[in-house]
């Protein structure tokens, strides 16, 4: 049994869904969300609360049921509070700096590299070493910052390289003198 699926998802005020078939908008004080979801799903909109009713106990149908409640879950909370993933650049002589809607990282290679952000996500360099990933879409906001962190991964020998803020690099020791 979906617990997650079975969760009625409040809208707050100033949000407005509309749901036409499978396919549901949300748009709220940040922006607005669209997504097209599985058309076995049954999407409820009454007295201010969403609802996903599922068709039958198979197990793809509960699967479904869980997924698409977590979805509308994030495009309400999206449009209202919106997300934000921190990465902090550590080694030195590695920072980030801004280029109109773009970064610019120098991050030990011959040549900076230019970071262009999708449709809908925000970059901002709180400090040369913190960058701040923001947007509406969870999913698009979680990508940018793999991206990112995928331009220099954190090494485990000294800790280089771009990591979440917060995320613990398991360390390996060096070599050791005789």
């Amino acid at each position: 049994m979906s617990r997650i699926g079975n969760q009625v998802i409040r809208v707050p005020d100033g949000v407005t869904v509309t749901v036409k078939g499978s396919r549901v908008t949300v748009k709220g004080p940040k922006g607005q969300l669209e997504r097209e979801f599985h058309p076995a799903m049954e999407i409820v909109h009454e007295d201010g609360e969403l609802k996903v009713n599922r068709p039958s106990d198979r197990r793809d149908h509960r699967s479904l049921h869980g997924l698409t409640g977590a979805l509308l879950v994030n495009m309400v909370t999206g449009v209202t509070e919106g997300f934000e993933k921190k990465l902090e650049i550590v080694g030195v002589g590695y920072r980030a700096e801004s280029a109109g809607k773009a970064l610019r990282f120098h991050v030990g290679y011959s040549h900076p590299i230019t970071y262009e952000p999708p449709e809908g996500v925000n970059l901002t360099t709180e400090s040369p070493t913190v960058v701040a990933v923001s947007g509406t879409d969870k999913e698009k906001v979680g990508q940018a910052a793999a991206e990112i962190r995928a331009l220099r991964p954190p090494e485990p020998y000294k800790g280089k390289g771009i990591k979440y803020l917060g995320e613990q690099i398991r360390r390996k020791a060096g070599k050791t003198a005789l």
